[in-house]
């Protein structure tokens, strides 16, 4: 198995350091999975490092690593181009801030006007005519579009019983800690690739769990930010109550770096317009060592995800407690009757929302109705999401101006704000800690995915931050810890997670193991 040990020369060629043991290095080398923007940024500022030679090291990987995982569904073809384009900036000091040179990978729900954007079905594999208006704050910013990662299929919303991970175009991503188990979905190929150190971060996107569950599965950082920080302008929508997209990456400061990029307002989505006048634009800035000294963290143990993840939490409680917060376990109230509400409130909005993004696109399905009779004619859209009993579910549920329809979303998200402010308030809390993920299950297409993750729901419905970053393993597979908070409270929740890695160090780079130790492949 390749090292991740990436040797980059003094001339700037990139290669992969195929053989190499742990600890080997050189005076120009350096681990490419631990290294962070910051130093990426130090080594281009000082001539040892290209944003040429970084974006080949990436593509280099991809070549080597991605058939295992398979989480990169399309390489950019002008990635190299833009990378290139960022040297030509550097030498003449022009650098456009932390990102520039920097590769990124984009899940395949985000319009990019040169690559196709497909959500992962057959059905839209054309390109949008414009990019998202979080692209363009990335190549704004100067970021290598570095491709398209996979995901599953529509965000997870096509099929009763579906498989995280699989699309129609892309097949199934693997988890590159143990390849027959699952990356959870929906932002599954850009977890896994960061993981995989097959780009420096990803974007993702997140209705309830698709960004937090992907990266604690996978033992990385991902941030789904409160509701109208990020457009989502151009983004493959379920629900414009709840979608938001957000970064994933190996570390807490590449995230922030990251979301410093994505963040403001876009007069095409109305939920941006509530971004308030004192948000930060530099949320690295603020992540200050002992963040968590003094803090009050209320911790959500959820024992349903079983016993395994419920001795990482207990250890997350310790090392909290020893980098001097103050930690109350807590219940935040209403979760059944979240659980009840949400569905329903989903198969209107998605029914609402996709119809008007399809309007956007050259070419392709009008409609949902479209897409129910497209995946029928397909042969290959069955093979794993066998059923598309929501979108069906969807065609035919309530409208977006039905009374009932309107009171039920009014409580939904009424509760989901009460259920975190009021345990906030009463406990006095800075922040709730709860488990990401139980260890990833075994993929199977048969039978589709064993998710029960109630973690994201209120943060999720609420519009509220939520911030995972590894926290252990249940043997060689990651378990994450969730740090959420209330609205615009993103740069607090990021810095106490950073902290918390920075005196509790969990990650480790996965091994890509064919399965678990002790079991048969299959």
């Amino acid at each position: 198995m390749p090292s991740f040990r990436t040797v980059l020369t003094t001339a700037f060629a990139a290669t992969l350091a195929v053989g190499l043991a742990p600890g080997v290095a050189t005076a120009d080398s350096f681990d490419l999975d631990s290294a962070d923007i910051p130093v990426l940024q130090a080594r281009m500022a000082s001539g040892r490092l290209t944003a040429v030679a970084l974006t080949t090291a990436y593509l280099s990987r991809i070549r080597a690593i991605d058939p295992q995982v398979n989480a990169v569904l399309a390489v950019n073809p002008r990635a190299l181009a833009q990378a290139a384009a960022s040297d030509v900036r550097r030498d003449a000091g022009r650098v456009r801030g932390p990102l520039d040179g920097i590769p990124v990978l984009v899940k395949d729900n985000v319009d990019t006007r040169d690559q196709q954007t497909t959500a992962g079905s057959r059905a839209l594999r054309s390109r949008p005519a414009e990019d998202a208006t979080l692209i363009t704050r990335l190549r704004n910013a100067g970021a290598v579009i570095l491709g398209k990662a996979n995901l599953s299929e529509w965000a997870n919303f096509r099929a009763k019983k579906p498989t995280s991970g699989w699309s129609g175009v892309g097949g199934q991503t693997h988890n590159p800690y143990v390849l027959d188990h699952n990356p959870c979905g929906s932002s599954a190929g850009s977890a896994a690739g960061v993981a995989a150190s097959l780009s420096q971060v990803a974007i993702g996107s997140e209705t309830d769990g698709s960004i937090v569950c992907t990266a604690g599965m996978t033992g990385t950082v991902g941030h789904k930010p409160s509701l109208g920080l990020v457009s989502r302008t151009g983004v493959v929508p379920i629900s414009a109550e709840q979608d938001t997209a957000g970064p994933i990456a190996r570390n807490v400061v590449d995230a922030a770096l990251t979301l410093s990029v994505l963040q403001g307002r876009d007069p095409s989505d109305p939920a941006t317009a509530r971004y308030p006048d004192d948000q930060p634009t530099d949320y690295a800035a603020l992540l200050h060592p002992g963040a968590l000294r003094g803090a009050r963290v209320g911790l959500w143990r959820l024992p349903v995800l079983g016993p395994d993840t419920d001795a990482v939490v207990t250890h997350v409680k310790e090392s909290l407690q020893r980098a001097g917060a103050t930690v109350v376990e807590v219940t935040p109230p209403y979760q059944d009757r979240l659980a009840e509400l949400e569905f329903p409130a989903l198969l209107t909005e998605f029914h609402r929302d996709i119809d008007a993004y399809l309007a956007t696109r050259p070419t392709g399905p009008r409609t949902l109705a479209d897409l129910i009779a497209y995946n029928r004619r397909d042969p290959r859209e069955r093979t794993c999401f066998a059923g598309q009993e929501l979108f069906e579910q969807a065609l035919v549920a309530p409208g977006p101006r039905d009374p009932g329809y309107l009171i039920n979303r009014a409580e939904l998200s009424d509760l989901a704000r009460r259920s975190l402010d009021e345990t906030l308030a009463k406990h006095h809390l800075d922040a709730i800690a709860s488990p990401t993920n139980p260890p990833a299950w075994r993929t199977d297409c048969t039978t589709g995915d064993d998710d029960v993750i109630p973690s994201s729901t209120p943060a999720a419905v609420a519009g509220y931050p939520d911030v995972t970053v590894p926290a252990g393993a249940v043997g060689p597979l990651p378990v994450g810890i969730s740090f959420m908070g209330k609205q615009w409270t993103d740069a607090r929740l990021l810095a106490l997670a950073a902290d918390y890695t920075r005196v509790a160090p969990a990650r480790f780079p996965p091994r890509f193991l064919p399965t678990l130790p002790g079991t048969v492949a299959g």
